[in-house]
């Protein structure tokens, strides 16, 4: 066992530091379903997961999971674009999670982009709430993710520091493009 956890695990690890029972989230890339659960149980019966995904599929093994769960009545699912967020969620919300990339087991064609990652990541930031955080597990390499990867680095470095701490960690001795943790942290309101 490592003590140093990978990127998603450390994604968690930041999440479960963010999220109480009863707050609204936000799993920003459904796909199989992994972080709508751990987050729907984090909010407990009174919380609330906007869980999305463009991809019906990934939607599908996401309502199973949350079936076998028992806990369907604390998330809604929503086969739209991350980028549409703020036409679902209203009020704020402790975190927004995003798992960048294709669909685990998916088809590579069908994958994240910068430019609707970086509107959705825009909106996320600003359904924040004081010290809440967007997470992001940033998958890349092979046949994708290069260039979203390229210029969501570049973008990250640009966001206001002022009203936002941003944290990025990255294993450097492995092989095949490891991902990359970003956290984005609401430290002000608007100034």
């Amino acid at each position: 066992m490592h003590i140093i956890k990978n990127c998603l695990g450390q994604s968690h690890e930041l999440a479960e530091k963010f999220v109480k029972a009863g707050d609204n989230v936000v799993d920003a890339t459904a796909g199989n379903g992994h972080d709508t659960i751990f987050l729907a149980k984090l909010v407990g019966e009174n919380g609330r997961v906007f869980s999305f995904d463009v991809q019906s599929k990934a939607i599908a093994k996401t309502r199973e999971k949350l079936i076998k769960e028992g806990m369907t009545d604390r998330v809604m699912l929503i086969n739209d674009g991350h980028q549409d967020m703020d036409k679902y969620v209203e009020g704020e919300v402790s975190t927004v999670m995003f798992n960048l990339g294709y669909l685990p087991g998916g088809d590579h064609n069908i994958c994240t982009r910068f430019e609707t990652t970086c509107a959705a990541i825009e909106k996320a930031m600003n359904l924040l709430k004081l010290n809440g955080a967007v997470i992001l597990v940033v998958y890349y390499g092979g046949d994708s993710g290069f260039e979203e990867k390229d210029a969501l680095m570049s973008y990250i470095e640009r966001i206001d520091n002022k009203r936002y701490s941003v944290f990025k960690s990255q294993f450097v001795n492995q092989p095949n493009c490891p991902p990359i943790l970003v956290c984005i942290e609401k430290v002000c309101e608007i100034i």
